[in-house]
């Protein structure tokens, strides 16, 4: 190294240190620019693989070969056609699995009352109590191969319902089922986020999501179907419950031969592909997937305020859905309707949902909007809630089902809470850690949600609804603030990387050279001064 270039490195370096004291007042801020002047003073080696992004040993730091808009185009059109089909595909079989119980309910279920309150909600207690030990575990194996184990075992676990006849199997079963289902939802937001850029995570968290309204249509149909067989010997909910868990093995099997575990495993696409497919999504900041466990990143997911505010978020969207989802068949059945009736008229609300799930989530990456489209759809929801309020205990039918088919539109805000976490979260044990904490928080607002439709306020569950009346509006509320502080925050990483030009005289292309840098060293969001959080 020459004098001169010592001399530069000496001065760039006492440049970066003033820049961390004159930033001292910003706890945020200062992380973030020590954070860079580690990977600028080269004392983040990348010798040291294991600690770092799994991309970077395809790829390098440091971006090798240009792709044109035409490839990186033809490796999404071959992602599509595999990702989110096996995506949807597991969540069809996961939502009619988890809501089999509804139909059960009104099929000879042979629990009823506060008993079937309880083994309504023993699946959450299963699914909270699993959900952070099977997240660390997936890190530490292949996601795929893992997904379809869990997707396998469940899958028996749903036939073995058609066996026991009291309460304490019942029970036992949920709960593992809770167990088994529990990796599902973090999996997929985390193979979305490592194959997609921040602009395409939403459509495509979207498209297994919408599969919630695609199952509520199609398990009314095919319980529909079921409730006409006459055989004694085994009541139409076994049937049921068979069926859907001859469904989930295929579905496991699909996943274990054709799900990737991650773009450097992607077997579909060529050496060049892979590659392609890592390239296109450096400048999100994202990366894909780490195998260590770091402890600065498990403190970081905790302490970080934006994940108890989406903590708070599921909570206040999901006690609704824990209600509604185990008693809506009731509800309308409570105003005089058959069986037969209640499993029609009830698919309307599913096709609602299915539809909204898409528009959001297309509107959302068009925009690039996350918290916004979750406002608008609650708007229908809350106009829902207020009329079964307002017509509690009359018997005006149509008003009535039209309130139970336009509450509907709620559902879409989990995908979107989904696709938040994927676009505003590195580091992968922070992203994991968060999904974890995500749906930890689902399992508890559900086991609440079951809570708030008591047996003692049939038919009409008033104190369920005004809960959802009054839970939904508060949401509007939060989202607007979320959606704020995001924008707050790229204010700050603006100013520190305005002060990191002045104090080294880079231009723009040395700060785009520094963002790619960054791209795959599983540095957290708050750490890396290059993310940008999406509002």
């Amino acid at each position: 190294m020459t004098e001169k270039q010592e001399f530069n490195d000496r001065s760039r370096n006492a440049s970066r240190i003033d820049i961390v004291r004159s930033l001292s007042r910003s706890t945020d801020e200062k992380n973030m620019v020590d954070a860079d002047e580690k990977i600028a003073m080269d004392e983040i080696s990348v010798d040291d693989l294991d600690y770092k992004d799994e991309a970077l040993r395809l790829v390098g730091m440091e971006r090798k070969v240009q792709f044109t808009e035409e490839q990186y185009a033809k490796v999404r059109r071959k992602l599509d056609w595999v990702i989110p089909p096996l995506c949807g595909a597991v969540y069809f079989t996961q939502y009619l699995d988890k809501t089999a119980l509804s139909y059960a309910s009104i099929m000879g279920f042979p629990v009823t009352g506060e008993g079937y309150n309880i083994v309504a909600f023993s699946f959450y207690i299963g699914f909270f109590v699993w959900v952070f030990p099977t997240m660390y575990i997936s890190q530490r194996t292949r996601l795929g191969k893992y997904l379809g184990g869990n997707i396998l075992a469940w899958g028996a676990i749903m036939m073995l319902h058609a066996i026991p006849k009291s309460f304490g199997p019942f029970f036992v079963l949920r709960l593992l089922l809770g167990a088994l289902e529990s990796c599902v939802a973090p999996i997929l937001i985390l193979l979305i986020s490592m194959f997609y850029k921040k602009d395409e995570q939403a459509s495509r968290i979207a498209m297994f999501y919408m599969m919630n309204g695609f199952s509520a249509v199609f398990g009314g149909f095919v319980a529909y179907g079921v409730s006409y067989t006459s055989n004694p010997s085994i009541p139409s909910y076994k049937i049921i419950y068979l069926l859907l868990g001859s469904m989930a093995i295929v579905v496991g099997f699909a996943v274990l031969i054709w799900m990737p575990d991650s773009p450097t495993h992607a077997k579909f696409l060529t050496e060049e592909e892979r590659i392609a497919a890592i390239e296109r999504i450096r400048d999100d900041q994202g990366g894909t997937e780490n195998k260590k466990l770091k402890k600065d990143q498990l403190i970081e997911g905790l302490t970080d305020l934006r994940t108890w505010l989406i903590v708070l978020s599921t909570l206040l969207t999901n006690i609704p859905n824990g209600g509604l989802a185990n008693f809506s068949n009731i509800i309308v059945k409570g105003y005089g309707y058959t069986t037969k009736q209640t499993l029609i008229l009830t698919a309307p609300s599913g096709m609602i949902g299915f539809f909204t799930t898409i528009l959001v989530g297309w509107w959302s990456d068009r925009t690039n909007e996350r918290m916004l489209p979750i406002v608008f759809i609650l708007i229908p929801t809350i106009v829902g809630a207020a009329l079964l309020v307002a017509m509690n205990g009359t018997h005006e039918k149509g008003v009535i089902l039209f309130a139970v088919y336009i509450i509907g539109t709620y559902g879409s805000s989990l995908s979107q809470i989904y696709a938040y976490n994927a676009s505003n979260t590195s580091g992968h044990t922070k992203k994991i850690t968060i999904n974890a904490m995500t749906l930890a928080t689902f399992c508890v607002a559900n086991i609440v949600g079951t809570e708030t439709f008591q047996p003692k306020d049939a038919p009409g569950y008033l104190p369920g609804k005004i809960s959802i009346l009054v839970l939904l509006s508060a949401e509007v509320f939060l989202c607007i603030f979320m959606r704020w502080y995001n924008l707050h925050l790229n204010k700050k990483k603006q100013r520190v990387i305005q002060q990191l030009k002045q104090a080294n005289g880079w231009s723009d292309v040395d700060v785009e050279r520094e963002r790619e840098r960054h791209a795959f060293l599983d540095m957290t969001d708050k750490q890396n001064p290059y993310f940008v959080y999406t509002a």
